[in-house]
C-alpha cells in the first residue's frame, strides 16, 4: 500500500491535501476503504458548517459497515464532493482522488502538525498486529 507523500494523515484514517488557495481537501485513506469494502453511501457535512478538530462530520457506508469521518483540523466547510452522492464507489477506485469535503482551516499550522505518510504507515502497521 502506498500513501502519497504530498498528503497529511490522521490516526482515524483521513487524508488531507493542502490546496493552492489555502483550503484543504479531505478524504479517507486507501487503508480505510479497504477495511470497509464497497462503498454504497457517503454523507458529507454541510457547506458553511464550523468544525472542531476530531469532530465527527461525515459518514461513509459500505456493504460491510458504516464509519464516521472526522475533521482533521478545526475550520469551516467550503465545499462538498456532490459526485459521491451518485458514485460513492469512487472512493474505492481512487481513494486519494475522491475527496469528500474541503475546508478552510482555522490555523494552517494545525495541518502541518498532522502525520506524514511514513508516520501514518506506522499507525497502519501497528493496527495489523
Amino acid at each position: 500500500m502506498s500513501n502519497p507523500a504530498n498528503l497529511k494523515y490522521t490516526a482515524s484514517h483521513e487524508w488531507v491535501k493542502t490546496e493552492a488557495d489555502g483550503t484543504v481537501s479531505i478524504g479517507i485513506t486507501q487503508h480505510a476503504q479497504e477495511l470497509l469494502g464497497d462503498m454504497v453511501f457517503v454523507e458529507t457535512p454541510a457547506v458553511g458548517r464550523k468544525l472542531k478538530a476530531k469532530e465527527e462530520c461525515a459518514v461513509v457506508e459500505s456493504v460491510k459497515a458504516a464509519a464516521d469521518v472526522y475533521a482533521p483540523v478545526g475550520g469551516v466547510v467550503t465545499a462538498v464532493n456532490s459526485e459521491l452522492d451518485s458514485s460513492p464507489e469512487a472512493i474505492n477506485s481512487d481513494p486519494y482522488g475522491a475527496w469528500m469535503f474541503k475546508m478552510k482551516p482555522d490555523n494552517a499550522a494545525d495541518v502541518a502538525a498532522l502525520m506524514d505518510a511514513k508516520a501514518y504507515q506506522a499507525v497502519v502497521d501497528n493496527e495489523a498486529h
